[in-house]
């Protein structure tokens, strides 16, 4: 019994391992290069399912791909319709590694062989760094794929005697639901349709199983899959549940198109097998796996479109959060993350943008300092998610745009408060006395709103610095004029308020072209090669900027008497 027991769960696992190493390898050593392919090669439906096929088979896992895949939509990176078609060529992609188990694994012992791989993996893994540490990975779990398999291939010849599978339901389309749902059991429980697969594969070559109870099960593995993500999206974005949801929809209808066409399929194989003598076989089960996939495949592919609505309407977006992209699952792939808080930081730079013209053009509503309220708070949540990004510490250019993320969220932060205070104030924004200002000022939030709308700000910068530093020599000479002119009657609460909201302007200017930098510096790009020769420098909150502060409570305290 422990003969058997043993090198069964042992095969199991070492297969299970390499399977793992070999997908987190081969992903850790794509590294951006998969990001970048996956964004690139997602324009049409074809070309996204030819993306998923492609991918699956380089990094040897649909449940990598589509867990990959639901932080790509979260963060925004491609859409929900660009979505489908790489998780249909997920599924497609999938069935690789059976033909790899089937042609190789199963016919050749590679087991032996594939030993000096694990050594050579595990050297590199220890010894080298960056992409050839992940690459030493994927070699050692490529070694222990096919040794575990040689192993599990031993174990199931012998199981037969212990447990006979064959006595499982067989015939008819409730003995093949039952085998199926097994199926599906059996690779949640491994959370791995390679595994799955692989082990009836196995348990087919060595007779432990018929042909039908295997093709059954593969039905099963097949829509078993959709586990992992179904599991990543609890508890996440509405994006990340469509996209879930849509990989189950898929295989569950594949899967099903499998279970109806067994029985036609099975005939065919008994006509072949009169003419051939070609009796069914590993590879006659492979084929049937890719073959109702195919099928799928043709049904869905030039309808993905339709299907993403219907999967919408399902699952209707009732989320209007300012952060509804940061999700969690993303933090386990550092550029996706990055993307999303540098979309979620986008966004809420051009919410304060927008407050800050519609004041500047005295159009601000009574819903303003609550909708300021709810900036600062996801502010907040969006300077908590990037912090909790761990990257690797080779990663010197993610790293950098982590940093700049951090200095563009604070001084949102500090110009959320100051439209807090100028938007309390009620300034006359109409007075002659601030045109140049506000002329200024507005351009820059012109500039800046363009900037993002292309989602580049860095062709900007040198304009923005420019507009800044306009506005400064506006103020200056603003402030200069009124204190000259300063009569002996004049109220002293007036001149000081009106100077006061200059130097405001001036400041919320600075923070502007601050702001500005480092979110082209989240986005990669050298904000100081735009800029003129410096950034201006960083101005700290001092005591002039709390007397100003409380300058402005007083204006207001009085406007309200």
């Amino acid at each position: 019994m422990l003969e058997v027991l043993f090198p069964f769960v042992g095969g199991l696992g070492l297969f299970l391992i390499g399977m793992m190493l070999l997908s987190d390898g081969l992903v850790a050593f794509a590294g951006s290069n998969l990001k970048r392919a996956l964004v690139r090669f997602t324009g049409t439906p074809y070309k996204a399912f030819a993306s998923g096929t492609l991918v699956t088979v380089l990094v040897q896992s649909s449940s990598a791909t589509a867990v990959t895949l639901i932080g790509f939509v979260s963060a925004g990176l491609i859409t929900f319709s660009q979505a489908i078609g790489v998780l249909i060529g997920a599924s497609l992609g999938n069935t690789a590694t059976g033909w790899i188990v089937a042609e190789l694994g199963l016919k050749v012992n590679l087991g032996f062989y594939t030993l000096i791989l694990i050594g050579v993996g595990a050297l590199l893994k220890l010894l080298g760094r960056g992409r050839w540490a992940a690459m030493g990975m994927a070699l050692a779990g490529f070694g222990l794929l096919f040794h575990g398999l040689s192993v599990l291939q031993q174990a199931m010849a012998g199981l037969s005697g212990v447990f006979n599978l064959a006595d499982l339901p067989v015939g008819g389309y409730g003995a093949r639901i039952i085998i199926m749902l097994f199926g599906l059991a059996l690779t949640a429980v491994l959370q791995s349709s390679s595994a799955a697969i692989a082990t009836t594969l196995t348990a087919l070559y060595t007779n432990t199983i018929n042909f039908d109870q295997a093709a059954s099960l593969v039905v099963g593995a097949a829509i078993g899959t959709t586990v992992s993500g179904a599991l990543v999206a609890i508890g996440a974005t509405v994006y990340a549940k469509r996209t879930a949801l849509a990989y189950i929809l898929f295989n569950l209808a594949a899967g099903l198109i499998g279970i109806m066409l067994l029985p036609l399929f099975l005939y065919l194989i008994q006509l072949l097998g009169e003419f051939t003598l070609i009796e069914p076989d590993a590879t006659t089960l492979v084929a049937f796996h890719t073959f109702f996939i195919l099928i799928g495949v043709v049904l869905f592919l030039p309808f993905t479109a339709g299907f993403a609505r219907v999967v919408e309407r399902m699952l209707p977006d009732t989320e209007d959060g300012l952060v509804q992209r940061l999700d969690d699952s993303l933090l386990n792939i550092p550029a996706v993350a990055l993307e999303a808080s540098q979309r979620t930081i986008e966004e809420l730079a051009g919410v304060l943008f927008k407050t800050y013209g519609d004041i500047l053009a005295m159009a601000q509503s009574a819903k303003t300092d609550n909708e300021l309220k709810q900036v600062e708070h996801a502010l907040d949540d969006t300077f908590d998610f990037v912090t909790r990004i761990q990257l690797p510490p080779e990663e010197d250019v993610q790293a950098e745009q982590r940093i700049a993320q951090l200095h563009a969220i604070d001084h949102l932060l500090r110009l959320r408060h100051r439209l807090g205070d100028i938007a309390r104030a009620n300034i006359d924004f109409a007075n002659p006395v601030y045109q140049s200002a506000q002329q200024s000022s507005r351009s820059m939030i012109h500039l800046v709103q363009r900037g993002l709308a292309e989602k580049t700000l860095s062709p900007y910068l040198e304009e923005i610095d420019h507009e800044a530093d306009q506005l400064a020599v506006y103020v200056h000479q603003a402030r200069h004029e009124i204190l000259q002119k300063v009569m002996p009657s004049s109220r002293a609460l007036n001149t000081l308020h009106t100077t006061d909201v200059f130097r405001w302007m001036e400041r919320t200017g600075h923070h502007i072209c601050r702001i500005c930098y480092y979110l082209s510096q989240g986005r990669g790009s050298n904000g100081k090669s735009q800029m003129t020769d410096e950034m201006p420098e960083e101005r700290s909150e001092s005591d002039s900027d709390a007397l100003e502060e409380s300058r402005l409570d007083d204006v207001t305290s009085n406007s309200k008497q």
